[in-house]
């Protein structure tokens, strides 16, 4: 018990001790300054050329949008070809046939939105091909956007009084060569070492203890797990995901591997300071969320190790713990640890079945994407708590009774309509879509007996985390749930659609607008954003529009099914 306390210890302070160095060194990549990675410039250059890119080119915040969005569709009709036709393409030395055009519909639109969720298993649903050059291929487009967006909000939030944001297509650039690239080799080498697969081979007929037969797949796995985890994808290359011995072999790779999901979203906070010079404001920042996250892991971290009540009062002895749908190798304490890492971020991948947690930490896991700015996705994550960030300014400049402004720019009613809107969005399709799925389920009774696995409450709770987790581009679930359904395939698939892209759109609309407006210097009656009050002022914000909205939902899931013995 004491060695897996240790071990969720040193994850925190890895995380927490590696974040800020890392954090210094993006700023300096998004404000153009000198690194040890310049020698990538000549390839930077060359994709420019290429591609027609004038990277000295800064755009307005529509036209960085636009870039945005329109790569967004290109990739999408590129996933959308390849998957539906990977069983006639090379690299399918399993056979593997191609995904129902439904399925192909949930699973590029899912990877294109950074939320990886998966209504199909890895190893049998995909080939190598379309693991390659549809799965890690997105995987790096897609955080890339995410971090692109972000670094264009900076500009536009460290501008005095400006039009332009930056260049998307420099940002996105930069954001694979210079950050996700070069730590995805790293972790990818380490893993290759600690035993993770890296060939093209088929499946290996393997002859058990008990002298049966067994096929194990195998494949390019190692390249895809590193960006899988440093962009807060979560794709799992394997079904099951970061639970499988050859996608998370051992003790050190689950460290690794859980490192490396939050690792560039705590970065990213300290680069907001570092890029504005405003080091106090993204302390604060950082210190909100790490609080947050922190007290899920103990509270997850307690009640895992605690064991199953109902198992307790059957008399069996629980010394590991809860370890139904466990990984024996990694544990209780790390399965928790990773529960609570993976959800705070747009990560997704699992170490150990969410659906098999007790319910507090269950509920704690929906909370987390509910509320979704608790670090976050890479790059977008600090964007959703921006939104917040308005919304507490414009509050607090009511109640005392000044103009409500922001670094140095007024918040109006127009950028406050924005914000409330992509607030209010999140909870909105996420109730809404459970609302919808449970009607069905209670009026079509074989729907619910062919979707979920559990009944009642726990069902509920299948539903509702399934649309939370698309909300919130988690793709992390409750895998009672039998989800490779046209309906479920469509309805998460719109729902990935609408939180992906309009809070992107909301966000960097408000930076644009906020950068043209004058800039008026800081006085004796500005109001103060980088201290405790203001931090203790967004915190409240965030609990009462974000968390009470799933109030209701969460007492009918999560809470319904602690109270029951």
């Amino acid at each position: 018990m004491n060695t897996e306390i240790l071990g969720v210890v040193l994850q925190w302070v890895l995380l927490v001790g590696l974040s800020y160095p890392l954090g210094r060194y993006i700023a300096k990549v998004y404000k153009g300054e000198r690194t040890w990675l310049d020698f990538m410039a000549p390839i930077e250059r060359w994709v420019y050329k290429r591609c027609g890119i004038n990277p000295e080119q800064e755009m307005d915040w529509k036209q960085f949008l636009k870039a945005l969005l329109m790569v967004n569709l290109f990739w999408f009709v590129w996933g959308m070809v390849l998957l539906v036709c990977q069983g006639w393409l090379p690299l399918n030395p399993d056979g593997n046939a191609g995904q129902t055009p439904d399925q192909a519909f949930n699973t590029c639109i899912s990877f294109m939105v950074n939320c990886n969720l998966q209504h199909y298993s890895g190893e049998s649903g995909l080939t190598y091909f379309t693991q390659l050059f549809v799965i890690m291929l997105f995987q790096f487009v897609t955080a890339a956007c995410g971090m692109a967006a972000f670094a264009g909000v900076l500009k536009a939030m460290a501008g005095k009084t400006t039009k332009t944001i930056g260049n998307f297509w420099v940002f996105m650039t930069r954001s694979v060569t210079r950050i996700l690239m070069p730590l995805s080799l790293v972790v990818g080498i380490l893993l290759i070492v600690n035993g993770t697969p890296m060939s093209f081979d088929g499946k290996q007929t393997l002859t058990t203890m008990e002298g049966a037969t067994q096929e194990i797949s195998q494949g390019p796995t190692a390249a895809i797990v590193p960006i899988k985890q440093l962009g807060t994808n979560g794709g799992g290359y394997f079904g099951v995901n970061s639970s499988h011995p050859l996608e998370n072999p051992n003790a050190f790779t689950n460290i690794l591997e859980c490192w490396s999901i939050l690792i560039l979203p705590m970065a990213m906070v300290f680069a907001l300071g570092f890029y504005l010079k405003r080091r106090k404001l993204a302390a604060w920042i950082y210190g909100v969320m790490l609080v947050a996250y922190t007290t899920g892991i103990v509270i997850s971290v307690a009640q895992e190790m605690g064991g199953s009540r109902q198992i307790d009062q059957m008399g069996i002895a629980q010394d590991m713990g809860s370890m139904e749908g466990k990984e024996v190798r990694i544990g209780s304490a790390a399965s928790a640890m990773w529960g609570m890492t993976t959800t705070v971020t747009s990560n997704g991948s699992v170490n150990s079945m969410h659906d098999s947690q007790t319910p507090v930490s269950g509920m704690l896991q929906m909370l987390n994407m509910q509320i979704n700015c608790w670090f976050g996705g890479v790059g977008v994550g600090f964007m959703n708590y921006y939104a917040f960030l308005i919304i507490a300014v414009f509050i607090s400049g009511l109640m005392v009774g000044r103009t409500p402004e922001f670094l140095g720019k007024k918040v109006e009613a127009r950028e406050m309509k924005i914000a409330t809107l992509v607030v209010l969005l999140h909870p909105f399709v996420i109730l809404v879509g459970t609302a919808l799925a449970s009607g069905l389920a209670a009026a079509r009774p074989e729907l619910a007996a062919a979707w979920l696995n559990n009944p009642s409450f726990h069902g509920f709770g299948e539903m509702l985390y399934e649309y939370t987790s698309s909300a919130a581009n988690n793709g992390s679930g409750f895998e009672g749930l039998s989800d490779n359904t046209p309906f479920w395939n469509i309805s998460t698939g719109i729902v990935l659609i609408l939180s992906r892209y309009f809070p992107i759109v909301g966000q960097v609309a408000i930076a644009g607008l906020l950068a043209s407006k004058k800039y008026v210097p800081e006085s004796a009656g500005t109001l103060k954003i980088d201290t405790a009050t203001f931090s203790m002022m967004t915190f409240a914000v965030i609990i009462i529009v974000a968390a009470l909205a799933f109030f209701p939902a969460l007492t009918l899931g999560p809470i319904a099914d602690y109270l029951t013995f």
